[in-house]
């Protein structure tokens, strides 16, 4: 994307530049471990970027959007986490700022931004997925506790969680939606399970996650009981919105165009990229990424004028999850019989065959194939743009 930057906003890419060459000097690469992620973090709390998303009263740097899209697009390109601390940081921060109490937001938030407490999302279940509404876990409450019993499924980093932001179902109303009560669940109380489930890209990703009367207190429900839903709708909004993928599409762009263009065309002639069917599918995909970009940007200038994401959000989800996807293909094309994702160890030792780029881009293709559900699947996104964007 082309996008024309103030002199103001040039200086600010500058100074993100600066801060990840302070950061990991020298071209040395993140690579997710502990030790990369605690330095990370470290550089961006003393710069007072730890929290960039967050509300200035709340502890934010106060960026534009612009300012916010070039973070994103430097980031990315150097392999870095726009923000650490997960979950907590880019999903359950904004709903405690809009219905949590003082107390919480005391309690909850430091915790957060230093990146001392883990959190994961507790929304889906068996039976329960895209119905969300149908959700069957319960909370009766028990004096000045809550007692939860079910179970919660796909649940991301729950092996590694301190906490969990959970629904439940409190009482039983007519309308499902109705009923349901958001708590915040310590993962370490009594009667907690994890299990792991295991993804076809081999991680330990994804948990299903059992609840045997565990106690939460009182004050860890965030809103008033019976009104999860509304806390929860807002909370997706937050997480479709940072399911575009946007900048990682725009990296993914330029790693395949330099890996096509070192690859033999189809009938042997030129590059890969010389291609005319691959170069039209790449240049129609980089039209389509365009667009998706000047409508996150338009979002962002809505949330920094005071607006909240709504449901344009589901716009951002749908287009960006097929974007990446197809960017993902583009790799499985571009690696050819190399494309297998496990190849067989040879006295205990992976075998290393084809070009360094394909097994991580293959691995990152089958780790895809989750982002059309993540959030909401693909046909919720459509309901949802249908009634509340385009109200047919």
């Amino acid at each position: 994307m082309d996008l024309t930057l103030s002199a103001d906003d040039l200086a600010f890419r500058d100074e993100v530049r600066g801060l990840i060459r302070d950061a990991f000097p020298d071209g040395e690469r993140y690579d997710a471990s502990r030790e990369h992620e605690a330095r990370w973090h470290s550089a961006l709390l003393a710069r007072g970027w730890a929290a960039s998303k967050w509300p200035v009263e709340f502890g934010g740097p106060g960026w534009s959007a612009t300012q916010h899209f070039v973070w994103e697009r430097e980031t990315t390109a150097a392999g870095l986490p726009s923000q650490v601390g997960g979950m907590g940081m880019g999903m359950l921060a904004p709903i405690l700022f809009a219905y949590g109490t003082p107390e919480q937001q005391q309690r909850f938030l430091p915790d957060i931004i230093h990146n001392r407490v883990r959190w994961c999302q507790g929304y889906s279940e068996p039976g329960a997925g895209s119905d969300l509404a149908s959700l069957r876990t319960r909370a009766v409450l028990e004096g000045d506790h809550y007692v939860v019993s079910g179970e919660k499924i796909w649940t991301s980093n729950g092996h590694e969680a301190d906490f969990m932001f959970c629904l439940t179902r409190t009482s039983d109303e007519p309308k499902k939606q109705a009923g349901i009560t958001f708590l915040l669940l310590d993962m370490h109380a009594p009667g907690v399970q994890v299990h792991p489930i295991i993804s076809i890209d081999g991680r330990h990703m994804f948990n299903r996650v059992t609840f045997d009367e565990v106690r939460v207190p009182v004050e860890n429900r965030v809103g008033r009981e019976g009104e999860g839903w509304t806390v929860a709708k807002g909370l997706l909004t937050h997480e479709r919105t940072g399911q575009a993928f946007v900048s990682l599409s725009m990296d993914l762009v330029r790693r395949i165009r330099e890996a096509a263009a070192a690859l033999p065309g189809s009938r042997g002639e030129g590059s890969l990229l010389e291609d005319p069917g691959f170069a039209a599918r790449i240049a129609w995909a980089e039209i389509e990424l365009e667009a998706l970009a000047m409508t996150e940007l338009r979002t962002l200038s809505e949330v920094e004028a005071g607006g909240a994401p709504g449901a344009q959000s589901s716009l951002l989800k749908l287009k960006g999850t097929d974007i990446v996807q197809r960017m993902t293909e583009f790799f499985v094309e571009c690696a050819g019989p190399y494309a297998a994702p496990w190849f067989p160890e040879v006295a205990g030792q992976p075998q290393t065959i084809g070009p360094d780029w394909a097994r991580p881009e293959v691995v990152r293709y089958l780790e895809g194939r989750a982002a059309s559900i993540a959030g909401g699947t693909d046909e919720v996104q459509r309901n949802i743009i249908a009634k509340h964007v385009l109200r047919l």
